[in-house]
């Protein structure tokens, strides 16, 4: 799968303003009520990913939780990060 250009990352970003970019990825901290929504939220982001064989680096600390997301195999961002970003913010 071919790398996103550095242009399709910045117009994602513009789109979706909660998400940066750090380096070959994207990352977005979603804040819940509590644990308990938190994880619900990363189940539903689980089951998507495992959907679209695309995995993302996960950080729960109690009610917030961190995605982080590149495609590791590729070395960088592919078109399955953004759409990956874009169902998150859905189940959001």
């Amino acid at each position: 799968m071919a790398l996103v250009e550095d242009h399709e990352v910045e117009a994602f970003l513009q789109e979706h303003p909660d998400w940066s970019r750090s380096g070959d990825s994207i990352n977005r901290t979603f804040e819940f009520e509590d644990f308990n929504e938190a994880m619900g939220f990363v189940t539903r982001v689980a089951l998507e990913a495992e959907k679209a064989d695309h995995h993302p680096d996960i950080d729960i600390r109690w009610n917030q939780v961190t995605l982080d997301l590149s495609t590791h195999s590729e070395g960088g961002l592919t078109p399955k990060d953004l759409k990956l970003a874009d169902t998150a913010d859905a189940l959001a």
